[in-house]
């Protein structure tokens, strides 16, 4: 979820959680026809599929393909008019997987890159923290403008200089809506993480300027400048009327950093410059049900990333397509939890939570037939939706035990996760008091202070200490070990999580038992140290296959009508190349991911991957399990770690032998990993022409990628 969990985490990154949407004073007009005197003329999407026009890209929070509960059905199920309309046109894949940790932030911004959290600079996420000088740890949250620096408003200039969105030398990650505006296409944003301003402070002043009339609103009423700028923006193609119309109230779209260089371009940046661009003059969007998108007092405009809904994104993105926008990537808030005060959690097929999902069935069936009547539909559009990760429920049993939600309402007596004070259980059961700051989570990162060395005598017996530490499950009166893996820094490099900012690299990861969340509270326990939260009770972030498989759906031209399957294993960062195969165009960038070719038609392919689609697949397959945070190369060195960080053997002969093997295999897979990657991008991309593959090749580096596998294994069992 983009909700903080703690209240200063929310008011560090300066985000606005708005309850549902009041009726303002203001009504909003009807729909323009689609491209009505706006657009780009010259957005060209795919040469070889003439027919592709528009691209709509979809990212919900947390909403489920499988049931958490098997008789209520799951939150997928209970959208019909979604679930249908992607099966019956396209393809679902249901083993479809997050990166590391498996977060909202995280997730996004890795679907919108194709990089992995080590790439784009956000592994770490909703918020992260980072070393000062003097050895402490500051918090700084994972939401903010694509080029802003570290996002910490507690501190007039944060220490770490870094990009919030830094890469692996330094520089500013390559932006997703690039290769469209170069394209000559106009990219609209609803919500989508850091591609639009998330705070009324760092980015109003960095776009509009410190002395503007924005910053000076801003400071006068938070609220409304949030409303007005906030959570909504267009990036312009260099001819587009949008930006360029009269009235246009555009801003410099800058990249500094942008491989190829990235100039003269323009960008509409919150709810005051893009509705009246996108409605004809108006300062209000509709919501797919009819009604004024405002925030909790009104104010025409962004209501806040809590309550973007279905009905309210799906309006945006409507109104956006219909004015000539056409891509747009958006965020749809999540269904399981009461975004109205007062906020609580709701457990599967309680009576609000299978209400709210009707609502967002019904937005979905107004969506799809208002986007119809205006000639927008999967015969022209590239539809790509996902879930950023699959929360894990929990809570009790619910009663009646045979509930389905739908006909039989359930109720639970015992809902929220489990919250488990480290500082005082290290402090009473281990006798630890080291210093440290936590990145709070079921996936909690640990900053030991002085940033000692993975191998440091304080480093280990903080790591040994925590790897014993229980807690008696309030749910089930049992006895749980907490950490489920712990993960120094060289498991960390390999689960893709250490970034080119050395700053913000955590000592250790630990991934819990996804039914606790681990905070650091004080160092005893004359408050409870383990006590259920209940207005929380979907945890994310751990190394768990329900938290790690998600699902991903795919229609339009070039897509190839499966309905469900299970037959290929992706992940997040395959998105971007698949999108970018469907629409012909290409990053200038190699992404961690690999085109999705199963799921393609050859006319979708371009000529280099038609006459070795079999080699490529087989490549892509084999390059997912080596590579992927959570494929099965990881999977067995994240044991292997385990084993060795929790171990206290005499003269830590265990940790340092273990170590070895992990280092030794991590230098054998990133070797490895890189020539499949080559050769897998110069096949779909042409980025090296040289780095191509037979079958023969192919087949070769298929079989070193399965020795390397089973050797990581072998090493774990």
């Amino acid at each position: 979820m983009r909700k903080s969990k703690v209240l200063a985490l929310a008011l560090t990154a300066g985000l606005g959680f708005g309850a549902a949407v009041a009726a303002p004073a203001v009504a909003a007009p009807s729909a323009p026809q689609a491209g009505a005197n706006h657009g780009t003329a010259s957005c060209q999407l795919n040469s070889a599929q003439p027919g592709v026009k528009h691209v709509i890209y979809l990212q919900f929070d947390n909403v489920h393909f499988t049931r958490d509960n098997p008789n209520v059905p799951s939150d997928l199920e209970q959208m019909p008019h979604l679930l249908n309309f992607l099966t019956s046109n396209g393809v679902l894949d249901d083993n479809h997987h997050t990166p590391l940790i498996a977060h909202t932030g995280d997730d996004i911004l890795t679907s919108l890159t194709g990089l992995y959290g080590s790439d784009h600079g956000q592994p770490v996420a909703n918020s992260y923290r980072y070393y000062n000088p003097d050895g402490t740890t500051n918090s700084a949250s994972t939401f903010a403008y694509w080029t802003d620096g570290v996002a910490d408003s507690s501190v007039p200039t944060p220490s770490d200089s870094s990009y919030t969105m830094v890469t692996q030398n330094g520089k500013n990650t390559p932006a997703p809506w690039v290769p469209y505006t170069r394209a000559g296409c106009d990219v609209g944003a609803v919500s989508a993480a850091n591609t639009i301003l998330e705070n009324t402070t760092v980015d109003i002043n960095k776009v509009f300027g410190a002395n503007s009339p924005q910053a000076a609103e801003a400071k006068a009423n938070p609220a409304k400048a949030q409303a007005d700028y906030v959570g909504i923006g267009v990036h312009c193609a260099k001819d587009s009327k949008l930006c360029a119309g009269a009235g246009s109230a555009a801003s410099p779209d800058l990249l500094p950093d942008e491989p190829g260089g990235y100039h003269g371009y323009q960008a509409l940046f919150g709810a005051k410059s893009v509705n009246p661009a996108i409605t004809g003059g108006s300062a209000v969007v509709n919501s797919t049900s009819g009604q004024p998108i405002t925030d909790p007092k009104g104010n025409p405009g962004f209501p806040g990333f809590d309550s973007m809904s279905a009905a309210n994104t799906l309006g945006y993105v409507a109104q956006m397509q219909e004015s000539g926008v056409p891509v747009t990537f958006a965020y749809i808030s999540d269904a399981h939890d009461n975004h109205s005060a007062p906020y609580n959690a709701f457990g599967p097929g309680e009576a609000g939570y299978v209400a709210q999902l009707k609502t967002y069935d019904q937005a979905f069936a107004s969506f799809f037939s208002r986007l119809s009547k205006d000639g927008i539909n999967s015969h022209n559009t590239e539809f790509v939706v996902t879930s950023d990760e699959n929360d894990h429920f929990v809570g009790g049993a619910p009663s009646p035990a045979n509930c389905d939600g739908v006909h039989v309402p359930c109720t639970y007596q015992q809902v929220g996760e489990i919250n488990a004070n480290a500082s005082g259980l290290l402090a009473t059961q281990q006798g630890v008091t080291t210093k440290y700051g936590i990145h709070a989570d079921s996936a909690p990162n640990f900053y030991l202070n002085g940033d000692p060395a993975q191998n440091a005598p304080v480093t280990r017996s903080f790591e040994q200490a925590w790897s014993k530490v229980t807690a008696v499950n309030p749910i089930t009166g049992k006895t749980d070990v907490i950490n489920n893996y712990e993960a120094d820094q060289t498991e960390m490099k390999l689960l893709h999580m250490v970034t080119g900012d050395p700053k913000r690299t955590p000592t250790f990861t630990s991934f819990a038992n996804p039914n606790y969340y681990v905070y650091a509270g004080a160092a005893n326990c004359n408050s409870a140290c383990v006590a259920l939260g209940p207005d929380y009770a979907w945890n994310h972030g751990d190394f768990s296959t329900d938290i790690n498989t998600t699902w991903l759906g795919l229609v339009g031209p070039g897509v190839k009508h499966l309905g469900v399957t299970h037959k290929v294993w992706s992940d997040h960062t395959d998105m971007r190349p698949t999108m970018l195969t469907l629409t012909g165009l290409r990053d200038d960038y190699r992404s961690d991911g690999v085109v999705l070719t199963p799921f393609l038609t050859a006319s979708a392919l371009p000529r280099s991957l038609r006459g070795d689609r079999g080699a490529y697949a087989a490549l892509a397959a084999v390059y997912k399990q080596l590579d992927a945070g959570v494929g099965q190369f990881a999977a067995a060195t994240l044991v292997l770690s385990n084993e060795g960080v929790s171990s206290t053997s005499a003269g830590d002969a265990v940790y340092q032998a273990d170590e070895a093997k992990l280092a030794a295999l991590g230098t054998a897979r990133d070797a490895l990993a890189a020539q499949i990657a080559g050769v897998l991008d110069g096949m779909a991309f042409g980025h090296d022409r040289a780095a191509t593959a037979d079958n023969r090749k192919a087949g070769l580096l298929v079989q070193q990628a399965d020795r390397l596998i089973a050797q990581a294994q072998k090493a774990a069992a």
